[in-house]
């Protein structure tokens, strides 16, 4: 199954949940894409010592998910994209979503 993800928020527990849950998914053979929209885009930036975030990010992209960050939302931030976060676009998000068997968003 193609899942699409959307994190739009900026909770280390929910991000850190998310990022368990996709995982997950791939463990299950499913194809799994992270879009970060909004406040999501703060995600890498999120850890603690209770909610790794990043770490969970990092298993994700190294099981072959695939992580998809808002240009425009970091540039609203002064911010840029990463090598574990790289800027996209609208149209990556709608590819994904038009890919996808099912599309959750957080």
């Amino acid at each position: 199954m193609n899942i699409a993800i959307v994190i739009s928020s900026n909770d280390a527990e929910t991000s850190w949940n998310v990022f368990r849950f996709a995982n997950f998914c791939i463990g299950k053979n499913d194809s799994v894409k992270v879009f970060l929209l909004g406040k999501g885009v703060e995600s890498e930036q999120l850890s603690s010592e209770k909610f790794n975030v990043k770490d969970q990010m990092e298993k994700f992209v190294a099981a072959k998910g695939e992580i998809f960050a808002c240009g425009t939302c970091f540039k609203i931030r002064n911010s840029s994209g990463t090598e574990l976060c790289p800027l996209s676009t609208m149209n990556d998000l709608y590819e994904m979503v038009k890919d996808a068997d099912k599309v959750l968003t957080f």
